[in-house]
């Protein structure tokens, strides 16, 4: 049966901040996840729970084409298949050690994952690009409230400030939390830029008083 979030692209975390080698927690609609970045610079998602312990891959570090757990050093690869056990040097690990993946795919500076199968591509934000990532202890709904908008059907939040435009993914997260990225035009100065930001802050703040008073 196909659940509410089977089929669904969610836009994780911004490209920029996944350098290669790298590993970081991120959520899904189906729970938690590890987002890392091969050396070679290709994404994956894996499920955030290694298959031996159960310590968090997201705590674990990167080598090469392999993501490894932090407490034995268990590897898996991209595909989910565990490729080396460290007490055990000499074994290949059977296939039946595996840790669950989603699909990944990049656009528009912007890491977006899928759980279950998608029925299309990730939208696709032309002439914007990623200014910066935060997260508000404010549900979705607050935010539109701060904002005075709603979320449009390309998934934006739509809102300005003395003549500057941005734009903003909100991602829904645990406990009435919210991760909002925010995006501009390419062309923006930098002087834009900087004033977007604390634009994207006082909203944040404004979001978490709503959210705190119970008006949303």
């Amino acid at each position: 049966m196909r659940s509410d979030t089977t089929g669904i692209w969610t836009p994780v975390a911004l490209s920029a901040d996944l350098p290669p080698g790298t590993v970081m927690p991120a959520r899904t609609p189906a729970g938690p996840i590890a987002l890392w970045r091969s050396a070679s610079g290709r994404p994956a998602a894996s499920a955030d729970r290694c298959p031996h312990r159960g310590m968090r891959l997201s705590h674990g570090f990167v080598r090469g084409e392999a993501l490894s757990c932090i407490y034995h050093g268990w590897s898996y690869a991209q595909a989910g298949n565990c490729l080396r056990i460290p007490a055990h040097p000499g074994l290949v690990p059977p296939e039946t050690i595996r840790v669950a993946t989603q699909q990944v795919q990049e656009a528009d500076g912007v890491i977006w994952v899928a759980v279950g199968e998608p029925t299309d591509q990730p939208p696709r934000f032309e002439g914007l690009v990623p200014l910066r990532s935060l997260m508000a202890n404010a549900g979705i709904a607050a935010i539109e409230a701060a904002a005075g908008a709603k979320s449009g059907a390309d998934g934006l939040l739509r809102t300005s400030g003395n003549s500057t435009e941005l734009r903003l993914l909100l991602v829904a997260q645990e406990q009435d939390q919210t991760l909002i990225h925010v995006l501009l035009k390419g062309d923006a100065p930098v002087s834009q830029r900087i004033f977007a930001s604390r634009i994207a802050e006082a909203l944040r703040r404004a979001a978490e008083d709503v959210q705190a008073k119970g008006i949303a």
